[in-house]
């Protein structure tokens, strides 16, 4: 028997739903300095894919889960094999509900990491850093100069 999750946007979901959970290693700013944190976010499918083939990821690990087993009520659990200084991140429980609604459509994606395994040898890379709090200034340098006859009828 399968048992519904008791969250008002996920009636559709049960706790024997698919999902993979990923370290990541990101970073944020504060007073000029740049930190480094894991966070540990569901990985949807079609990320998942893309790792899987390689591409420079900032995810350490990739643990294939149910949803039951990373949180009861509204207690987050750490997953088997997290560091226990890891965070989760932000809205977490809804990002992990979507992820787990990617599985569900593309029940393929669920034989690359079987439930209770982590796979580790992901192309792990820091080069381009994900900066959780980066904020974009736009400056009057970034206007795009045009040409005097643009907005000309000729």
């Amino acid at each position: 028997m399968t048992t519904a999750i008791s969250y008002p946007n996920a009636s559709d979901l049960t706790a024997d739903d698919y999902i993979v959970i990923g370290l990541a290693t990101c970073f944020y700013k504060e007073d000029g300095e740049v930190h480094q944190i894991e966070v540990i976010e569901p990985i949807p499918s079609a990320a998942l894919e893309a790792i899987l083939k390689g591409i420079p990821t900032s995810y350490k690990l990739a643990y294939g889960t149910n949803l039951g087993s990373i949180f009861a009520g509204d207690n987050l659990l750490l997953p088997p094999g997290f560091p226990e200084s890891a965070q989760f991140g932000e809205e977490f429980l809804l990002r992990a509900f979507s992820a787990a609604r990617t599985y569900k459509r593309r029940e393929s994606a669920q034989t690359f990491i079987p439930v209770g395994t982590t796979k580790t040898n992901l192309n792990y890379s820091t080069e381009r850093k994900r900066v959780l709090n980066a904020a974009r200034v736009v400056t009057r340098e970034d206007n795009i100069k045009q040409h005097s006859h643009t907005h000309k009828v000729l």
